[in-house]
């Protein structure tokens, strides 16, 4: 495998600078932190990734001041306490995106956070305990039990909780072939997630950078350079 090092380098070439390249990185994941996110909030940070993926992020964030009130706050247990007419007339409401799958998916996503919750005392204590060096354990899970949390979705989820999480994009997957990773150039498949994993473990151990950091790096120093305005303004930071 290629030396992180050199990954890095050409990142920051790529960039303008090293200065320009540490300021992508954005504030360091705190897994720990996690714990104390509450579980309307999980279920809010749940449903927006949920109705963003295949959708422009920028309408969803947007419109999101509706999502919360037509959810009535994401509260899992008022929302489990509602009604079927309740939902199906949400299917019909003007602020939210009126996708009937994905309004359906809350609904048992709401269900989904109200047992993890109840099990281990708070769903985002449930995040923060678990393993970070295990996050394709933790994909795996979402996908099980939760509703549409597989692929990027639940990568995407966990970034946004600030979870040190990293996402298999295809500039990131093909950063990894660059450096001699023998995965697919979609991968998808546990085999080559088990390989991502034990390569980005590695390397956060020989750099002591997050995970999350070693992700955006690799994805910045391959493919289309897009500029960090553009960078910044899509990560929203």
């Amino acid at each position: 495998m290629m030396n992180f090092q050199k990954i890095r380098a050409r990142a920051a070439k790529r960039k303008g600078g090293e200065a320009v390249l540490a300021s992508l990185l954005g504030p360091m994941p705190d897994n720990a932190a996690v714990a104390d996110i509450t579980d309307d909030r999980i279920l809010s940070t749940m449903a927006e990734r949920v109705f963003a993926a295949g959708f422009v992020w920028r309408v969803i964030e947007q419109k999101w001041p509706g999502f919360e009130q037509a959810f009535l706050g994401f509260e899992p247990k008022r929302l489990l306490f509602q009604p079927d007419d309740f939902w199906h007339d949400l299917t019909a409401d003007e602020r939210i995106v009126r996708n009937p799958q994905k309004i359906k998916s809350v609904r048992e996503n709401a269900a989904f956070v109200e047992l993890v919750s109840k099990e281990h005392g708070g769903f985002g204590r449930f995040l923060a305990d678990w393993p970070e060096d295990d996050q394709v354990g933790l994909m795996a899970y979402l996908a099980k039990h939760g509703s549409r949390l597989g692929g990027n979705t639940g990568q995407y989820f966990l970034r946004w909780l600030e979870w040190d999480a990293f996402i298999v994009s295809g500039d990131m997957a093909a950063a990894l072939r660059d450096a001699g990773l023998d995965i697919a150039e979609h991968p998808t498949s546990k085999r080559d997630l088990d390989k991502i994993q034990n390569q980005i473990n590695a390397w956060a151990a020989d750099t002591g950078l997050p995970r999350r950091n070693i992700s955006r790096i690799l994805a910045m120093s391959i493919g289309e350079n897009h500029s960090p305005e553009a960078l910044r303004e899509y990560m929203g930071e």
